[in-house]
């Protein structure tokens, strides 16, 4: 999955996927009384109020033509948390809306591939499958536990207040953390993402 147009449609379903990701995030946070995405201008569809440059194109770009698949990210949506609801889980299920928008996508895209795959031609189940894929592979990502990732904050939110050096360690080296995870760890992702993807689509790889 190398080719020019394989490629246009992947950034283009990334693109939509990584900014119902954030808005997910900005709803979540206002949901629970933080109007902070909103006054920024960031509870739109319009996806260039999210794009980032190394996050939405350098990255993708880079993890598609080496590796075959596609990653990717927006940017954050603003939050407060002393502004949120929920006491100290408040982080948390700001930071678990975005992943579960993605499984939410992967969800029903992967049911209608599953159920009505026949009455699809070949394009729109490879259109189908990438959008599949590509939720799955936000989804898993994101919920790995380093910051600055979704799965930080919730495990942040869980540990007792006497790990909280192990919080400030983490976010103060947390790009040697992710370089760390994407050459060493990154493989451990994939057969979930597979597993997962013919879970919902019966269709195997």
């Amino acid at each position: 999955m190398s080719d020019p147009i394989s490629f246009f449609f992947a950034i283009s379903i990334l693109i939509m996927s990584v900014v119902v990701h954030e808005l997910s995030h900005g709803y979540a946070a206002e949901a629970l009384g933080d109007p902070t995405a909103k006054m920024a201008g960031r509870l739109t569809l319009n996806p260039i109020k999210h794009l980032d440059l190394i996050g939405s194109f350098i990255v993708p770009v880079t993890t598609f033509f080496l590796g075959g698949f596609i990653l990717g990210w927006a940017k954050p949506v603003p939050y407060n948390p002393y502004n949120l609801g929920g006491g100290k889980w408040g982080p948390a299920l700001v930071a678990f809306a975005g992943p579960m928008a993605n499984i939410f996508l992967a969800i029903i895209f992967g049911f209608a591939l599953r159920f009505f795959i026949n009455g699809f031609d070949t394009a729109v189940v490879n259109i189908i499958s990438l959008i599949v894929f590509i939720n799955l592979i936000l989804a898993v990502f994101n919920l790995i536990p380093i910051p600055p990732l979704d799965g930080s904050k919730i495990l942040f939110s869980a540990l007792p207040y006497r790990f909280h050096h192990v919080q400030v360690f983490m976010e103060q080296y947390w790009i040697f953390f992710i370089l760390f995870f994407i050459f060493f760890l990154w493989q451990i992702i994939i057969p979930i993402v597979f597993f997962l993807f013919q879970l919902l689509t019966g269709v195997g790889f």
